[in-house]
Protein backbone atom coordinates (compact mmCIF):
# COMPACT_ATOMS: atom_id res chain seq x y z
CA UNK A 1 0.00 0.00 0.00
CA UNK A 2 1.56 3.28 -1.07
CA UNK A 3 1.50 6.30 1.17
CA UNK A 4 1.24 9.72 -0.45
CA UNK A 5 2.21 12.92 1.38
CA UNK A 6 0.41 16.16 0.89
CA UNK A 7 2.07 19.56 0.60
CA UNK A 8 1.35 20.34 4.26
CA UNK A 9 3.08 17.15 5.40
CA UNK A 10 6.13 17.88 3.26
CA UNK A 11 6.40 21.42 4.66
CA UNK A 12 6.16 20.05 8.18
CA UNK A 13 9.02 17.59 7.57
CA UNK A 14 11.33 20.33 6.26
CA UNK A 15 10.48 22.59 9.20
CA UNK A 16 11.29 19.82 11.67
CA UNK A 17 14.62 19.08 9.94
CA UNK A 18 15.66 22.74 10.10
CA UNK A 19 14.71 22.99 13.77
CA UNK A 20 16.88 19.95 14.65
CA UNK A 21 19.98 21.07 12.63
CA UNK A 22 23.18 21.17 14.81
CA UNK A 23 24.55 24.53 15.79
CA UNK A 24 28.16 25.62 15.22
CA UNK A 25 30.62 26.61 17.93
CA UNK A 26 29.56 30.23 17.91
CA UNK A 27 25.92 29.33 18.48
CA UNK A 28 24.88 29.93 14.84
CA UNK A 29 23.02 27.22 12.96
CA UNK A 30 24.83 25.12 10.37
CA UNK A 31 24.99 26.86 7.05
CA UNK A 32 25.17 30.33 8.59
CA UNK A 33 28.04 32.35 7.00
CA UNK A 34 30.99 33.04 9.31
CA UNK A 35 33.55 35.83 9.21
CA UNK A 36 36.94 34.59 7.89
CA UNK A 37 40.14 36.09 9.29
CA UNK A 38 42.66 36.29 6.43
CA UNK A 39 45.50 36.88 8.92
CA UNK A 40 45.20 33.19 9.85
CA UNK A 41 45.89 32.05 6.29
CA UNK A 42 48.97 29.84 6.06
CA UNK A 43 48.99 29.04 9.78
CA UNK A 44 50.60 25.69 10.55
CA UNK A 45 48.59 23.35 12.76
CA UNK A 46 49.99 21.43 15.74
CA UNK A 47 49.92 18.14 13.79
CA UNK A 48 51.89 19.75 11.00
CA UNK A 49 54.42 21.20 13.45
CA UNK A 50 54.94 17.74 14.96
CA UNK A 51 55.59 16.28 11.50
CA UNK A 52 58.08 19.06 10.75
CA UNK A 53 59.77 18.51 14.12
CA UNK A 54 60.32 14.83 13.29
CA UNK A 55 62.15 15.78 10.08
CA UNK A 56 64.28 18.42 11.81
CA UNK A 57 65.08 16.10 14.70
CA UNK A 58 66.41 13.55 12.21
CA UNK A 59 68.46 16.31 10.57
CA UNK A 60 69.95 17.30 13.96
CA UNK A 61 71.07 13.73 14.70
CA UNK A 62 72.60 13.26 11.24
CA UNK A 63 74.40 16.61 11.38
CA UNK A 64 75.83 15.84 14.81
CA UNK A 65 77.48 12.65 13.56
CA UNK A 66 78.56 14.01 10.17
CA UNK A 67 80.16 17.27 11.32
CA UNK A 68 81.51 15.68 14.49
CA UNK A 69 83.36 13.11 12.39
CA UNK A 70 84.48 15.67 9.80
CA UNK A 71 85.76 18.15 12.38
CA UNK A 72 87.05 15.34 14.63
CA UNK A 73 85.70 17.02 17.72
CA UNK A 74 82.54 16.97 19.81
CA UNK A 75 79.72 18.62 17.88
CA UNK A 76 76.31 18.27 19.53
CA UNK A 77 73.16 19.43 17.73
CA UNK A 78 69.73 19.53 19.38
CA UNK A 79 66.37 20.79 18.13
CA UNK A 80 65.14 23.37 20.65
CA UNK A 81 62.29 25.39 19.09
CA UNK A 82 60.11 25.96 16.06
CA UNK A 83 57.85 28.97 15.64
CA UNK A 84 55.93 30.74 12.92
CA UNK A 85 56.62 34.43 12.49
CA UNK A 86 56.72 37.10 9.83
CA UNK A 87 59.86 37.74 7.81
CA UNK A 88 60.08 41.22 9.31
CA UNK A 89 60.18 39.73 12.81
CA UNK A 90 62.90 37.29 11.77
CA UNK A 91 65.06 40.08 10.31
CA UNK A 92 64.52 42.19 13.42
CA UNK A 93 65.94 39.42 15.62
CA UNK A 94 69.20 39.09 13.67
CA UNK A 95 72.26 40.14 15.64
CA UNK A 96 75.14 42.12 14.16
CA UNK A 97 77.53 40.95 12.92
CA UNK A 98 75.83 37.81 11.62
CA UNK A 99 76.35 34.97 9.16
CA UNK A 100 73.22 34.39 7.09
CA UNK A 101 73.28 32.44 3.84
CA UNK A 102 70.47 31.90 1.36
CA UNK A 103 69.41 28.43 0.24
CA UNK A 104 67.47 27.73 -2.95
CA UNK A 105 64.34 25.59 -2.45
CA UNK A 106 63.44 23.47 -5.46
CA UNK A 107 61.13 22.85 -7.27
CA UNK A 108 59.50 26.03 -5.88
CA UNK A 109 62.31 28.39 -6.99
CA UNK A 110 62.18 30.44 -3.78
CA UNK A 111 64.82 31.22 -1.15
CA UNK A 112 65.09 30.18 2.48
CA UNK A 113 67.68 31.33 5.00
CA UNK A 114 70.22 29.62 7.23
CA UNK A 115 71.79 31.57 10.11
CA UNK A 116 74.86 30.38 12.01
CA UNK A 117 75.78 32.00 15.31
CA UNK A 118 79.19 33.66 14.85
CA UNK A 119 80.16 32.43 18.32
CA UNK A 120 80.63 29.03 16.60
CA UNK A 121 82.65 30.41 13.69
CA UNK A 122 86.02 30.84 15.42
CA UNK A 123 86.22 27.32 16.98
CA UNK A 124 85.10 25.68 13.70
CA UNK A 125 87.70 27.62 11.68
CA UNK A 126 90.36 26.94 14.33
CA UNK A 127 89.72 23.17 14.17
CA UNK A 128 89.86 23.11 10.37
CA UNK A 129 93.16 25.02 10.42
CA UNK A 130 94.72 22.44 12.75
CA UNK A 131 93.92 24.02 16.10
CA UNK A 132 92.00 22.70 19.09
CA UNK A 133 88.82 24.71 18.53
CA UNK A 134 89.56 27.72 20.72
CA UNK A 135 86.72 30.24 21.04
CA UNK A 136 87.32 33.93 20.34
CA UNK A 137 85.40 37.19 20.53
CA UNK A 138 82.57 37.59 18.00
CA UNK A 139 83.74 39.69 15.07
CA UNK A 140 83.32 40.03 11.32
CA UNK A 141 84.91 37.22 9.31
CA UNK A 142 87.90 37.57 7.02
CA UNK A 143 87.64 36.41 3.40
CA UNK A 144 89.54 33.20 4.19
CA UNK A 145 87.40 32.45 7.24
CA UNK A 146 84.25 33.08 5.22
CA UNK A 147 85.35 30.57 2.57
CA UNK A 148 86.11 27.96 5.25
CA UNK A 149 82.78 28.51 6.97
CA UNK A 150 81.00 28.32 3.61
CA UNK A 151 82.30 24.77 3.14
CA UNK A 152 80.82 23.83 6.52
CA UNK A 153 77.43 25.34 5.65
CA UNK A 154 77.40 23.31 2.42
CA UNK A 155 77.65 20.14 4.52
CA UNK A 156 74.76 21.42 6.65
CA UNK A 157 72.65 21.91 3.49
CA UNK A 158 73.56 18.39 2.32
CA UNK A 159 72.18 16.97 5.57
CA UNK A 160 69.04 19.09 5.15
CA UNK A 161 68.62 17.49 1.72
CA UNK A 162 68.82 14.00 3.22
CA UNK A 163 66.13 14.86 5.79
CA UNK A 164 63.72 16.68 3.42
CA UNK A 165 64.22 14.54 0.29
CA UNK A 166 61.36 12.07 1.06
CA UNK A 167 58.80 14.91 0.68
CA UNK A 168 60.26 16.22 -2.58
CA UNK A 169 62.11 19.30 -1.26
CA UNK A 170 65.61 19.93 -2.64
CA UNK A 171 67.89 22.54 -1.08
CA UNK A 172 71.01 24.09 -2.59
CA UNK A 173 73.52 26.42 -0.94
CA UNK A 174 73.44 29.83 -2.63
CA UNK A 175 75.67 32.46 -0.95
CA UNK A 176 76.19 34.55 2.13
CA UNK A 177 73.84 37.52 2.22
CA UNK A 178 74.71 41.03 3.41
CA UNK A 179 72.38 42.96 5.73
CA UNK A 180 71.00 45.03 2.87
CA UNK A 181 70.38 41.94 0.72
CA UNK A 182 68.58 40.16 3.57
CA UNK A 183 66.05 42.98 3.75
CA UNK A 184 65.04 42.47 0.10
CA UNK A 185 64.79 38.67 -0.11
CA UNK A 186 61.14 38.50 1.05
CA UNK A 187 58.37 40.89 2.02
CA UNK A 188 58.12 41.90 5.71
CA UNK A 189 54.66 40.31 6.08
CA UNK A 190 55.66 36.98 4.47
CA UNK A 191 55.02 34.16 6.95
CA UNK A 192 58.03 32.02 7.82
CA UNK A 193 58.76 28.94 9.89
CA UNK A 194 61.91 29.46 11.95
CA UNK A 195 63.48 26.31 13.45
CA UNK A 196 66.28 26.73 16.01
CA UNK A 197 68.99 24.19 16.82
CA UNK A 198 71.38 24.42 19.75
CA UNK A 199 74.97 23.58 18.83
CA UNK A 200 77.61 22.73 21.45
CA UNK A 201 81.34 22.38 20.91
CA UNK A 202 84.04 21.82 23.57
CA UNK A 203 84.89 25.55 23.75
CA UNK A 204 81.72 27.27 22.54
CA UNK A 205 78.00 27.00 22.01
CA UNK A 206 75.56 28.82 19.75
CA UNK A 207 72.44 28.57 17.61
CA UNK A 208 71.75 27.42 14.07
CA UNK A 209 68.50 28.84 12.65
CA UNK A 210 66.65 27.49 9.61
CA UNK A 211 64.04 29.82 8.12
CA UNK A 212 61.60 28.49 5.47
CA UNK A 213 58.69 30.31 3.77
CA UNK A 214 55.29 29.04 4.89
CA UNK A 215 54.16 28.98 1.26
CA UNK A 216 56.66 26.18 0.56
CA UNK A 217 55.66 24.24 3.66
CA UNK A 218 51.96 24.44 2.81
CA UNK A 219 52.71 22.77 -0.51
CA UNK A 220 54.47 19.79 1.08
CA UNK A 221 52.83 19.44 4.51
CA UNK A 222 50.19 16.95 3.36
CA UNK A 223 52.87 14.74 1.87
CA UNK A 224 54.99 15.23 5.00
CA UNK A 225 52.21 14.01 7.29
CA UNK A 226 51.55 10.99 5.03
CA UNK A 227 55.26 10.13 5.02
CA UNK A 228 55.35 10.48 8.81
CA UNK A 229 52.65 7.82 9.16
CA UNK A 230 54.56 5.35 6.99
CA UNK A 231 57.40 3.14 8.23
CA UNK A 232 60.65 5.03 7.85
CA UNK A 233 62.83 4.00 4.92
CA UNK A 234 66.16 5.47 4.03
CA UNK A 235 66.43 7.21 0.68
CA UNK A 236 68.89 5.90 -1.90
CA UNK A 237 71.17 8.86 -1.19
CA UNK A 238 71.13 8.06 2.52
CA UNK A 239 71.89 4.39 1.84
CA UNK A 240 74.86 5.28 -0.39
CA UNK A 241 76.14 7.73 2.21
CA UNK A 242 75.78 5.11 4.96
CA UNK A 243 77.77 2.57 2.90
CA UNK A 244 80.50 5.16 2.33
CA UNK A 245 80.71 5.95 6.03
CA UNK A 246 80.76 2.26 6.98
CA UNK A 247 83.46 1.65 4.37
CA UNK A 248 85.73 4.02 6.31
CA UNK A 249 85.07 2.30 9.65
CA UNK A 250 87.91 0.32 11.24
CA UNK A 251 87.38 -3.09 12.84
CA UNK A 252 89.77 -5.35 14.69
CA UNK A 253 91.14 -8.23 12.60
CA UNK A 254 93.50 -11.08 13.58
CA UNK A 255 95.00 -14.08 11.85
CA UNK A 256 94.72 -16.88 14.39
CA UNK A 257 96.75 -20.10 14.00
CA UNK A 258 95.14 -23.42 14.96
CA UNK A 259 95.70 -24.91 18.41
CA UNK A 260 99.20 -26.36 18.96
CA UNK A 261 101.30 -27.75 21.76
CA UNK A 262 104.41 -25.89 23.03
CA UNK A 263 106.83 -26.81 25.79
CA UNK A 264 106.44 -24.69 28.91
CA UNK A 265 110.19 -24.04 29.13
CA UNK A 266 110.19 -22.57 25.59
CA UNK A 267 107.56 -20.07 26.65
CA UNK A 268 109.33 -19.35 29.96
CA UNK A 269 112.56 -18.53 28.09
CA UNK A 270 110.94 -15.94 25.81
CA UNK A 271 112.55 -12.50 25.77
CA UNK A 272 112.60 -9.49 23.49
CA UNK A 273 113.96 -10.46 20.06
CA UNK A 274 113.63 -14.21 20.61
CA UNK A 275 112.18 -16.43 17.85
CA UNK A 276 109.71 -19.09 18.87
CA UNK A 277 109.59 -22.04 16.48
CA UNK A 278 106.01 -23.21 15.94
CA UNK A 279 105.26 -26.89 15.23
CA UNK A 280 103.32 -26.04 12.06
CA UNK A 281 103.89 -26.64 8.35
CA UNK A 282 105.26 -23.66 6.43
CA UNK A 283 102.04 -22.98 4.56
CA UNK A 284 99.62 -23.93 7.34
CA UNK A 285 96.31 -22.06 7.10
CA UNK A 286 94.96 -20.01 9.98
CA UNK A 287 91.56 -18.61 10.92
CA UNK A 288 90.82 -15.08 9.73
CA UNK A 289 88.70 -13.35 12.40
CA UNK A 290 87.19 -9.89 12.05
CA UNK A 291 85.58 -8.41 15.13
CA UNK A 292 85.93 -11.82 16.80
CA UNK A 293 83.90 -13.54 14.05
CA UNK A 294 85.51 -16.18 11.84
CA UNK A 295 85.15 -15.31 8.14
CA UNK A 296 87.35 -18.03 6.62
CA UNK A 297 90.82 -19.56 6.34
CA UNK A 298 93.95 -17.65 5.31
CA UNK A 299 97.72 -17.69 5.61
CA UNK A 300 100.12 -14.82 6.38
CA UNK A 301 101.71 -12.92 3.49
CA UNK A 302 103.69 -9.77 2.93
CA UNK A 303 102.17 -6.92 0.91
CA UNK A 304 104.46 -3.93 0.58
CA UNK A 305 105.52 -2.73 4.02
CA UNK A 306 102.55 -4.44 5.68
CA UNK A 307 101.71 -7.89 6.85
CA UNK A 308 98.58 -9.32 5.36
CA UNK A 309 96.34 -12.34 5.16
CA UNK A 310 95.60 -14.08 1.87
CA UNK A 311 92.18 -15.68 2.01
CA UNK A 312 91.90 -19.31 0.92
CA UNK A 313 88.25 -19.95 1.78
CA UNK A 314 85.28 -18.09 3.19
CA UNK A 315 83.29 -15.02 2.16
CA UNK A 316 86.37 -13.04 1.07
CA UNK A 317 88.16 -15.59 -1.13
CA UNK A 318 91.57 -14.44 -2.45
CA UNK A 319 91.22 -10.99 -0.78
CA UNK A 320 94.30 -9.46 0.80
CA UNK A 321 93.61 -7.66 4.09
CA UNK A 322 96.60 -5.41 4.57
CA UNK A 323 95.47 -4.11 7.94
CA UNK A 324 95.23 -7.57 9.54
CA UNK A 325 97.67 -8.30 12.33
CA UNK A 326 99.29 -11.72 12.60
CA UNK A 327 99.38 -13.52 15.95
Amino acid sequence: MEKQLGQESIDALFAAAQASAPESVGGAKAGTPEIYNFSHAGQISNDELRAISMVNDQFARNLMHTLGGWLRTRFEVRLVAGEQLSYGEFVGRLSKPNYVCSILLEPFDVLGLLELDLALASPIVDVLLGGEGQAAAVRELTDIEEEILGSVLKIVVQELNVAWHPVGLQLAFSKRESDSQIQRILGPSEKMLCVSFEVRMPEAQGVLNLCLPASVLNAILRRLIVEGDRPRRRSKEAQVRMRQLMGEAKVGAVLQFPAMRLRAREIACLKLGAVLRLPLPRHADAEMRVGGVKIGWAHPVRTGEHRGAQMESGSCTAAVLETASVN
